[in-house]
């Protein structure tokens, strides 16, 4: 006989990374450990972008989705999962426990605590002296040159290191891929973001936030267009349109209002230029509704910059000006 001297009748009793396990049938068991996943609510997304962490100032497990800005807690996954409210997401929760311990299935360990695993940081990061040849034909199917490149600082890398500590001492790892790039700041001094375009994992690391083109603004151009990436950015300025370009952290980093309306003061005109997918149509809607900027995007490819590789720069430039012409 199955006993019933495990049922919980609220949903406080209940571990967050039993919910997230049980809802978004993770690979492991969530101990103290981050997660990175496909995203659930974007499955065809090509890098996975939605991650499973511990919050540390809660020890709660909780989610956030940056294909689609979507982020919360064990209540929100579920709310969001099956559309329902806050009340509904409460008592399906602690409808669908109730039902994994009367299967037999009681989670053991229900009230052990978690233990925050040690995460890698980033130490070093040793630029290379000039762009290889292999790197000029990566950027150059972008229409992406050197001065571009040199404007936005963005450099070559000969490696990086990370490193974090644990019970034992200090963890090391030197990282030396082909084709490493760091964007930088104005200074050259700072990286904020290391790109790695021939990594599946770890395609992209943040190590600092920045909004992208900003420090390349001279405001004697008439348009703005918000793009979704700095490569996508870099690539739009290549056409010599006569506009500049920004681009956020990521399409779901919605750019700070008082940016927003301080730059509309300063151009005839603010376009948002992001990915032909749902991400970038949810985000290109979002700056439409709170701030009135018109979305242009290509829709033959993801985005711009593929487009770009696909088709050429000659193809691709007269649809992009016609785009941009009837938005203005």
């Amino acid at each position: 006989m199955i006993s019933t001297k495990n049922f919980i009748s609220h949903q406080n009793e209940i571990r967050s990374g039993w919910v997230f396990q049980h809802y978004l049938t993770l690979p492991e068991k969530l101990t103290g450990q981050d997660l990175q996943i496909t995203s659930v609510f974007n499955p065809s997304e090509r890098t996975p972008s939605m991650f499973i962490y511990l919050d540390p100032s809660s020890m709660e497990y909780k989610y956030k989705d940056f294909s689609t800005g979507k982020q919360g807690s064990k209540v929100d996954i579920v709310q969001e999962l099956f559309n329902l409210t806050y009340s509904e997401a409460l008592f399906r929760i602690t409808e669908d426990y109730n039902a994994h311990i009367l299967s037999g299935n009681f989670w053991e360990d229900n009230k052990d605590e978690y233990k925050p695993v040690a995460k890698y940081k980033i130490d070093h990061i040793e630029m290379e002296v000039g762009f290889s040849e292999q790197d000029q034909q990566y950027w150059l199917q972008y229409n992406i040159g050197s001065s571009l490149l040199k404007e936005y600082n963005v450099l070559p890398l000969e490696y990086y290191t990370m490193v974090k500590s644990t019970d034992e001492g200090v963890n090391k790892l030197v990282i030396e891929n082909n084709m490493m790039y760091g964007f930088y700041d104005k200074t050259r001094t700072k990286c904020y973001k290391i790109y790695q375009p021939m990594q599946k994992k770890h395609k992209f690391i943040k190590i600092a936030s920045h909004l992208q083109g900003f420090d390349q603004l001279k405001y004697d151009k008439d348009y703005l267009v918000i793009c979704s990436s700095l490569k996508d950015a870099m690539c739009l300025k290549s056409f010599d349109f006569g506009l500049e370009v920004i681009a956020p952290d990521s399409e779901n980093t919605m750019i700070k209002p008082y940016i927003i309306e301080n730059l509309k003061s300063k151009y005839k005109k603010v376009l948002t230029l992001l990915d032909n997918d749902q991400a970038g149509h949810d985000a290109m809607s979002k700056y439409k509704k709170a701030h009135n900027i018109n979305p242009i995007y290509l829709k033959s490819e993801k985005d711009l910059s593929d487009a770009v590789a696909k088709y050429g720069f000659t193809a691709v430039e007269p649809k992009l000006f016609k785009l941009i012409k009837n938005s203005i």
